[in-house]
């Protein structure tokens, strides 16, 4: 992991650099890991939920054997970026189940989304009936992800 927080010591980064990638692991084994002994090593781990610097644990889901490999990334240029055209597409982007991220861009662009489905097909079933729909879109760009080289946000 390479960013610092304030206020963390090489004990909670290694802490987060591990659960980063093994989010299971057991307090003990966490411990024997980082050099501490088991109740340091709770008592960080709360200190670090509590600070909102561990948000929460969930399963890493393969999305192949899900049939949803599918990646696009989707460039949106609204129409207007006034207050209210944007909370109005953040609300109903954020009731598109495909789409698995959506970030306001500083650039020619306003939004980039990763879009993910079973295949082009699907795809564009999306595109046409809920992206191209969503409110105040001027247009839209579509890149076809080929491969993943990286695809976890830590570690």
């Amino acid at each position: 992991m390479q960013t610092k927080g304030s206020g963390l010591d090489r004990f909670d980064h290694a802490i987060l650099e591990i659960l980063g990638t093994e989010g299971r692991i057991s307090v003990t084994d966490l411990a024997g890991r980082v050099g501490l002994s088991k109740s340091p090593v709770q008592a960080r781990l709360k200190r670090l939920e509590t600070e909102g610097i561990i948000t929460g644990y969930r399963a890493t889901i393969d999305p192949v054997r899900l049939q949803c490999e599918h990646v696009v990334f989707v460039q949106i240029k609204l129409t207007e970026t006034r207050e209210a055209a944007i909370a109005a597409f953040n609300e109903a982007v954020r009731r598109i189940p495909e789409v698995e991220q959506c970030h306001l861009i500083a650039g020619n662009f306003d939004y980039l989304l990763k879009v993910r489905t079973a295949d082009m097909t699907r795809y564009r079933e999306v595109l046409a009936t809920q992206i191209s729909t969503l409110p105040h879109i001027a247009h839209t760009s579509t890149y076809v992800a080929m491969q993943a080289v990286k695809d976890h946000a830590w570690g």
